[in-house]
């Protein structure tokens, strides 16, 4: 009988692994950034919710990316916790829709329309999950994915959010659309088009361009464009594990994507928690795998 089908109990440390928990900090600056742009009041009970309920989110849509690829995984990441035989992919199906349902509860007690975001989220992430390999839009199914996130934290603190959080949303969207079309290549390595990777360079011209006048945003651009550009120069050696390092890199680096907009709104010492969250996740990152 084939491991994969038997009702495997699953370890903390599994669990870890298939969430990609260590990418979460990147989660909880996408809820930070959008309740500073929404010009709602930064409670901090509305901001754990939020958060809560955006990481159930997560690590449920990473459990379900683990079961919808079982096979190809088998064929292509053997390493991977339901091909190696350490949990069953049925017992991954559960929890991985488990935790997007509490995940959509959590966001409704915070705020009705949070509830509606996740949900909204929701539907992104399976729809995501089922379909990224066989279709050619699934980095902007992956972009809508974040894009809810910023819907919940936005709404958790305010019914009616400031149009610069969905501004700051775009932006993130096409940044996780770049990220999402390189990730496609860090099995065969090589890339057929450089386009899509314009979109880990918008937010920075975007913001340089509409410049408020904060005085430490210009920093947050140097070292978000240092840092974009050293994982470009990985993904373009074309190897395998070159392209995986900088998908890492590139989700840890959308903390300072959030960083940057919260810094051009003044807002300078939440940008540094951010940038301690872009610290948090490499280090995260060295012990449990972002991709």
């Amino acid at each position: 009988m084939d491991p994969r089908t038997l009702a495997l109990p699953m370890k903390l440390n599994t669990a870890l692994r298939l969430g990609r928990t260590s990418n979460l900090p990147t989660v909880w600056t996408n809820v930070l950034a959008a309740a500073s742009l929404s010009g709602g009041t930064l409670a901090a009970s509305s901001l754990l919710l939020a958060a809560l309920a955006a990481s159930a989110l997560y690590v449920g849509g990473m459990f379900l990316n683990d079961a919808f690829d079982a096979e190809i995984d088998a064929q292509e990441r053997p390493e991977r916790p339901i091909p190696a035989g350490e949990v069953s992919r049925s017992t991954v199906w559960r929890w991985g829709y488990g935790l997007l349902a509490a995940g959509a509860i959590l966001a409704f007690i915070t705020r009705p329309t949070a509830g509606l975001a996740a949900l909204a989220t929701c539907a992104a992430i399976v729809a995501y999950n089922a379909w990224h390999k066989q279709n050619a839009l699934s980095p902007v199914v992956m972009g809508l994915c974040r894009f809810g996130v910023y819907g919940i934290g936005a709404f958790a603190v305010t019914a009616t959010p400031e149009a610069a959080v969905w501004v700051g949303a775009l932006l993130l969207m096409g940044y996780v659309l770049g990220l999402t079309y390189a990730a496609k290549f860090e099995s065969s390595g090589g890339m057929g088009r450089w386009a899509p990777l314009l979109g880990l360079v918008a937010p920075a011209v975007a913001l340089l361009l509409a410049w408020s006048g904060a005085p430490w945003l210009r920093s947050f651009l140097g070292g978000y464009a240092l840092w974009v550009q050293r994982a470009i120069s990985l993904i373009r050696s074309g190897k395998p594990q070159k392209i995986r390092q900088a998908i890492g890199a590139l989700i840890a680096g959308i903390a300072l994507l959030d960083a940057m907009v919260i810094a051009n709104c003044g807002e300078t010492g939440l940008a540094l928690v951010c940038v301690a969250a872009f610290g948090a996740t490499l280090a995260a990152q060295s012990r449990i795998a972002g991709t």
